[in-house]
This record gives C-alpha cells, sequence and structure tokens, in this order.
C-alpha cells in the first residue's frame, strides 16, 4: 500500500488528525504523517538511569545499563482532558465500524502510540471481547461476581493480537518512512508466532518464527505455515529459542516481535482499560493472570495505573500470576519476598505457552506486583487439567493456561486469601481450540499423573432402538 494515498474503501471513516483533503474525482483520501498532540518515546525502566529513546527507534534495551525499555506516555498532556471526557471518548468509539478505532486497542490509540499515521495501522479489530459472567461455574465455587475475560476470542485465538497490532503498525510506520526492515522475527511457543505471521501478512511483511520443536500443538504450528511465516523448529526448549532470535536480530536489521521490546506491551494494557469499561469503569478486586513470560503481568499493571493517574478510577486491584508448578521462577521468588530471582530449566506442562525457566519481564513484573500487593501461585498439571475441565462443565471452552489461572483461583478461594463476596476476573488468554491435544488427552484419560475424573466420552452404540434409549436414560432420565 502507499503509505500516502489509500482508497475511500479501505477506511470506513478517517482520522482527524491525519486527513488531509478528499479527491471525489480519484476517489481517494490523501493522509499526511501530522503529528498528534500527544507523544510518547522510550525510557529505561531503571529509575537510576531513566535514558530516552524515541519510539520509531529500533532498540529493546537501554544502550547504557541494558535494562529493558517501557513506553512513557505525555501525562501532564493526557491529563489535560477530564477522566469524564477520556470515557465518553472511549465509549464513543467501542465496537463501532470507525477505522482504526472500533478495534479494543486502537479506540485506545492516544494511550497507545498516539503519532502513528491511522493509514499504517495493521488491525483486525482485535479486542473488544466477552467479558463472560461464569455465573454457574461461581455458583459451584459460592462466588456470585466470578468473570472470564476471554482474551482468545480474537482474530488469531489469543491475547497476542492485542500486542501485535501495535508492534506491526509501528514496523509498517518506519518502513514508510524508508527505515530499511526486511522482516520481523519472534521466539514462540505458538500463540505470538500465530499473531505475527497473521499481521504481518495482512501488511505484507515478512515475518521469521523460531518454534521449539515437538513443544507446540498442530494448531498453533499450522497458524504460521498457513500465513506463509518462515518457521525455524529449533531442537531446544523456549529460552532457546528467545536466545537465538535475540541473536539474530541483534546482528542483522531484522526487528524483534518478542514481549522484550515495550510496544507489545501498550497493546496489551488495552485489556485492562477494557473490562473496566465493560464493568461501566468499576475496578475488580482481583484480576488472576496466567505468567510465563510475564509481559502480561507487567501490561495489565500499566494499564490499570494510567486509569489511575489520570483518574479514570479510583482504585486499584489485587492482581495474582499464576504460574505453572513446572515452569514456576516467579513463585519461589515470591516465596522469598522477591529478594532474589535464579531463572529455572521449565520442565514440560501442559500449559506449554508459559513452559518457561527466564523470563525476560522479570523485572517489569516484580515490579508491578510490589504496586498491586502481588501475589503469585502455582498449579499442578493435575489442578490445572481439572480446574480446565470443572470450567468447561458450564460452558466455556479454554486453554490449559487458563487452567492455570482458575486452579490458582480455587486455592486462594479455598485458603480465603480471596473472599466469596469480591468481584474476580480470571484473564483467558487463548481460544481452547489451539489445545485440542490436551482436551483429548483428558477425556480419554491418556494424560500421565492427570486423574481426569471428569472425563466425558463417546458411548459406542449399535444402531438398535432399544439399546440408544437405555443408554440415554441411564445417563438422563427420560420419560
Amino acid at each position: 500500500m502507499n503509505a500516502d494515498i489509500v482508497t475511500l474503501k479501505t477506511h470506513t471513516k478517517a482520522s482527524s488528525n491525519s486527513l488531509n483533503g478528499v479527491d471525489r474525482k480519484k476517489g481517494k483520501m490523501y493522509f499526511v504523517n501530522s503529528m498528534s498532540e500527544y507523544q510518547a518515546h522510550f525510557r529505561c525502566i531503571d529509575k537510576d538511569c531513566s535514558e530516552t529513546y524515541p519510539v520509531d527507534e529500533i532498540i529493546y534495551r537501554c544502550r547504557k545499563c541494558n535494562n529493558l525499555l517501557d513506553v512513557q506516555h505525555d501525562m501532564n498532556m493526557l491529563a489535560k482532558k477530564t477522566p469524564e471526557k477520556w470515557r465518553e471518548l472511549f465509549d464513543s468509539r467501542y465496537r463501532k465500524q470507525s477505522w482504526p478505532f472500533g478495534s479494543g486497542v486502537w479506540g485506545k490509540k492516544e494511550w497507545v502510540l498516539p503519532s502513528i499515521a491511522d493509514e499504517n495501522i495493521v488491525s483486525m479489530y482485535e479486542g473488544c471481547t466477552n467479558l463472560f459472567w461464569a455465573e454457574r461455574f461461581g455458583k459451584q465455587v459460592g462466588v456470585k461476581d466470578l468473570w472470564i475475560k476471554m482474551c482468545g476470542n480474537s482474530h488469531t485465538g489469543s491475547f497476542k493480537d492485542l500486542g501485535m497490532t501495535v508492534l506491526v503498525s509501528a514496523v509498517n510506520q518506519m518502513i514508510s518512512d524508508n527505515v530499511s526492515i526486511p522482516a520481523v522475527a519472534c521466539a514462540s511457543t505458538g500463540d505470538t508466532s500465530a499473531a505475527l505471521a497473521a499481521y504481518c501478512a495482512s501488511a505484507g511483511i515478512p515475518s521469521i518464527v523460531f518454534l521449539p520443536k515437538n513443544k507446540v500443538s498442530i494448531a498453533q504450528l499450522i497458524q504460521p505455515i498457513s500465513n506463509g511465516a518462515l518457521v525455524l523448529s529449533l531442537d531446544t526448549d523456549f529460552d532457546g529459542c528467545m536466545e537465538m532470535v535475540q541473536r539474530i536480530t541483534s546482528e542483522h536489521n531484522i526487528y524483534l516481535a518478542n514481549s522484550i521490546n515495550s510496544l507489545r506491551i501498550e497493546g496489551q494494557k488495552t485489556v485492562s482499560i477494557e473490562l473496566c469499561q465493560q464493568f461501566d469503569w468499576e475496578v475488580p478486586d482481583w484480576v488472576i493472570i496466567p505468567g510465563g513470560n510475564l509481559g502480561n503481568v507487567s501490561a495489565l499493571g500499566k494499564g490499570f495505573l494510567m486509569m489511575y493517574e489520570l483518574g479514570i478510577i479510583k482504585k486499584l486491584p489485587r492482581i495474582v500470576c499464576a504460574q505453572a508448578q513446572n515452569a514456576n521462577p516467579l513463585y519461589l521468588s515470591f516465596l522469598k519476598g522477591f529478594k532474589e530471582f535464579t531463572p529455572v530449566k521449565a520442565k514440560k506442562t501442559l500449559a506449554n505457552a508459559i513452559q518457561i525457566g527466564n523470563p525476560v519481564s522479570i523485572n517489569k513484573a516484580i515490579s508491578i506486583l510490589k504496586q498491586f500487593e502481588g501475589i503469585v501461585e502455582q498449579a499442578s498439571e493435575n489442578e490445572l487439567s481439572h480446574a480446565s475441565a470443572m470450567a468447561d462443565r458450564t460452558g466455556t471452552f479454554n486453554c490449559p493456561h487458563t487452567g492455570v489461572a482458575l486452579a490458582v483461583f480455587l486455592k486462594l478461594l479455598d485458603r480465603k486469601v480471596i473472599s466469596t463476596k469480591e468481584k474476580i476476573v480470571v484473564i483467558s488468554t487463548a481460544h481452547g481450540l489451539k489445545f485440542v491435544e490436551f482436551k483429548s488427552g483428558y477425556h480419554k484419560s491418556a494424560i500421565e499423573g492427570v486423574s481426569s475424573e471428569l472425563n466425558n466420552i463417546p458411548v459406542e452404540l449399535p444402531n438398535d432402538y432399544k439399546t440408544v434409549r437405555d443408554a440415554i436414560q441411564r445417563r438422563i432420565p427420560v420419560q
């Protein structure tokens, strides 16, 4: 696509800050990359350093101290708009067909990446996912106000779309500004690679994904293959893939798309903004989220902190990071009061997307958890499988990572850390259809160490009326 001209049919409505004019004879709208009144930049997360860099610079770590970067917004400028005006603006855009603001991410553009030109945004109307009232599941455990934020109800089936729309849009903007970026690459256990491949395919940008061999579900593997990515299946684990992609991108002008890149966090933080919006701008008491590379923990916290600082919300929730017992370095650090952190060799877990022993966002995550009176808890393979199946019996179809969060919710509820009277949101990170091997293995009682007490298998019968009727009556009394 030409960076300066787009056809009328491409966008329903042009941004007021980028529209330069309309040629009615040619049926085209002309855009210019005008400066937004809102600005953002990269800043080192080390408060003793605080080096800053432009957001359109290819940089992932501070050149001075090697710490991660964060996207910092001009909060003084944002504060010139009242909380009521921000709420009205976001509500007026929500799920509307007005490019690009109907997206759950780009409907908050001023808080995400304000300077990007609308015509360079690569969006599939991600976000705006269901905040599901888990009424029946909640009743079974004595909780009335239990909600599941269904982030897997997105274009590629996971919350990764929220961050990838921002990152790929930023790359698209840089390419339009004549920056040489031949491809975008990521290490992944599945979901990140699917999102990267889809958004890059939409933008016409080559993508490269590094996957650990035989550690990704078929559904997750076929997504980047179908979207035309260069798929590299390495004989290592995720941490090994992460080391490789960082080396490749540091030595070549290939752009890095993992959550070490803080542009991803800007999209993912809209989950916390959106769920408050769905509660009519009320704040839940608890938010429970699965944690692997830990970018999502820091992203959720960042969204809540921005709303709090700008007066959109009046309190902060408590955040719980749920880890698989087989990949639990943050949990082990939490037990020691976060006084030290030691990476671990992650063992195989059914929640393979969080099978990470050396998370890159560890410092950001610990900082957020400290600010939110955070808790870290773990779940065994049996606990996550049972919790997932238990929730499925009430109408969901959740991924094993959501099973980790649900299992942790049940454990904290049982220990009375969480009250039955509180409002709890569990973040569901991916769609269950991406993990049919996990679901199938559970119901066939084929997963070692998992009891499968809620399994449900087909009843094979001859095509005989009496036999079929008797089988139904044994399960469901009928007259």
